[in-house]
């Protein structure tokens, strides 16, 4: 089997074609960003940004006088991020190579900073991205200490489908398995935990898990 950084390298010219983003995840992205509610000029970290597929959705918040700052461990990826950027005239998007589970907070803000943006961002989410590492946790807490002291948080991920959709699990975890992510890993109760003012959603027959909320003091 290909390990995970390699499969993203190897395909990420076609990610966005293989991925299903139309279908069914994009009304996660949708959801989770609606629920973040930046002002124009705001900042926002992507982890995990991929090909950039959270761009347009975020730059109709933040504008073009806000930052986006997208994370990713494969250059690849960011190579098709950094595209999509100049596709659209998005000039003000920072890319980083970076992998969230191995620097520090310190180590990614101060690379932030050298490329213009600040070393806290408003905002901060991960889209499909943290069930994708082993040691989610360490990203997890990374996220939170890169956002400023009253910044959102948000996590869209992925689940077992339930109800009347358990019907569609097979799908669902093929779907994960061929990703490379961890269908139970279910990264979204850390916001709970870590973050006040809980916003809660779903989508696709409970398989797309949404949740954003405030960064709570001394976390």
């Amino acid at each position: 089997m290909i390990p995970i950084a390699d499969k993203y390298s190897t395909f990420a010219r076609f990610y966005d074609a293989m991925s299903g983003e139309y279908p069914v995840y994009h009304a996660g992205r949708n959801i989770g960003i609606s629920l973040l509610r930046q002002r124009p000029g705001a900042q926002v970290l992507d982890v995990g940004c991929g090909t950039g597929l959270n761009f347009s959705l975020l730059q109709a918040q933040v504008t073009q006088g806000g930052t986006i700052v997208g994370i990713d461990r494969s250059p690849e990826m960011l190579v098709q991020a950094r595209r999509r950027a100049e596709r659209n005239g998005w000039t003000n998007i920072i890319l980083i190579q970076a992998d969230a589970t191995a620097l520090s907070p310190a180590e990614i803000g101060s690379r932030i900073a050298a490329e213009g943006g600040r070393a806290r961002s408003d905002a901060v989410l991960a889209t499909y991205a943290l069930s994708l590492m082993a040691d989610w946790e360490t990203a997890w807490a990374n996220m939170v200490s890169l956002a400023t002291p009253e910044g959102s948080l948000c996590v869209v991920d992925m689940q077992k489908p339930v109800g009347l959709a358990t019907v569609l699990t097979p799908l669902a975890k093929a779907a994960c398995w061929l990703g490379g992510s961890d269908i139970n890993a279910h990264p979204w109760t850390a916001v709970k935990r870590d973050c006040v003012d809980v916003k809660a959603a779903s989508a696709r027959g409970g398989h797309l898990q949404i949740r954003a909320g405030t960064r709570r003091a001394g976390t």
